[in-house]
Parts: structure tokens; sequence; C-alpha cells
């Protein structure tokens, strides 16, 4: 592979990766709730998940979404209610008193894996990333890396807020204020 490819490939993945949306939101709350340890299977479930979505996509899997307009909304309703009820999860979740172990638990590695075939920014990033940068397994790999990366970077916020967040009443407003993140994160695949 070229350098230059590679350093390109490399910037958007991490920028992708990086910016705000549901997968990061999630993270971020999870680390909040739960703490680093418990949040890793999730972040390693989107680690995985996205680039073997990536993969699948490049083999033939986005030529048949596209292909089948019906297909492509009952996974456009399927992947917001799923959201939705996630959303409905942090947004509700109660604080642990202090030294106790929280309420629930966050995603597992396969409900993270399996998000990202829900997850709307996953499908604009992968068609994205598919038609600049061609089908590569070394390409699913920099996604995987960039979002283990990433995620890390936005538990690490998670972690840090939630020093900030020891009352319960300040942690209910930021899991309420992750919820609806998430729900503004389906304007765009609702619209269309």
């Amino acid at each position: 592979m070229e350098a230059a490819w590679l350093a390109s490939a490399t910037g958007f993945a991490l920028a992708m990766s990086a910016t705000p949306g549901p997968n990061n939101a999630m993270v971020a709350a999870s680390a909040v709730n739960f703490g680093l340890r418990r949040s890793l299977p999730h972040m390693l479930g989107v680690s995985i998940g996205f680039p073997a979505m990536l993969v699948l996509v490049a083999l033939g899997a986005g030529e048949v979404l596209a292909a089948s307009p019906g297909l492509q909304a009952a996974l456009r309703w399927v992947g917001a209610a799923w959201m939705l009820w996630l959303a409905w999860k942090i947004a509700t979740a109660a604080p642990a008193a202090p030294g106790a172990t929280p309420r629930g638990r966050p995603l597992t590695l396969l409900q993270a894996a399996l998000f990202q075939w829900v997850n709307p920014k996953a499908w604009v990033i992968a068609g994205a990333a598919i038609l600049a940068y061609g089908a590569s397994p070394l390409l699913a790999a920099i996604f995987g890396l960039a979002a283990f990366g990433s995620l890390l970077l936005w538990a690490l916020v998670g972690l840090g807020a939630a020093r900030v967040l020891r009352r319960p009443g300040a942690l209910v407003w930021f899991n309420r204020a992750m919820a609806a993140l998430l729900v503004l994160s389906l304007v765009p695949v609702l619209r269309g």
C-alpha cells in the first residue's frame, strides 16, 4: 500500500471514529455508570463489529440493501426503535448508591457488534470508506484500531465526568443528556 493511501485512510478512520455519534455517546455513558472495565466488552464489540460490517458491505451486503428499499426502511425503523430503547435505558438509569454496584449492565460484545448494523452513522461511514478507499482487509483493520482508540478516549471522558458527577442528581442529568444525544442522532435517519 502507498504511504499516502495509508495516511489518508487512517486519518479518515480516526476522524469518523472520534466524532460524536451513537457508539461514542453510549460508551461515555457506560463508563460513567459502570466504569472502564465493565465497558470494555462494549468497546470491543464496536471495534470488531464495525470492521466486520465494513467487510460484508464491501462483499455485497451494501448492494443488496441498496436494491431493496423495503429492507432499507425496515432496517431504518428497527434501528431507530433499538436506539430509542437504548436512550430510554440510559435516561432512566438510576444512579447507584456510593460504593454500590450500579444496576443494569453495559452492552455485551455481541450486542455492540450487532448494533453496528442498525447504527445509521456506521452505514454512512462504511459506504463513504469503501467509495473513497476501496474494499480492503487493511481498511477494516485500520477502522478497528481507530474505533477502539476513539472509544477508549470517550470512555476516559466518561470516567472524568463520573468524578464530577458524584451527586446522584448530576448523574441523572448526564444520563439524560447522553440519551438526548442518542435520540438526536436519529433525526437524519428518520428524515430519510
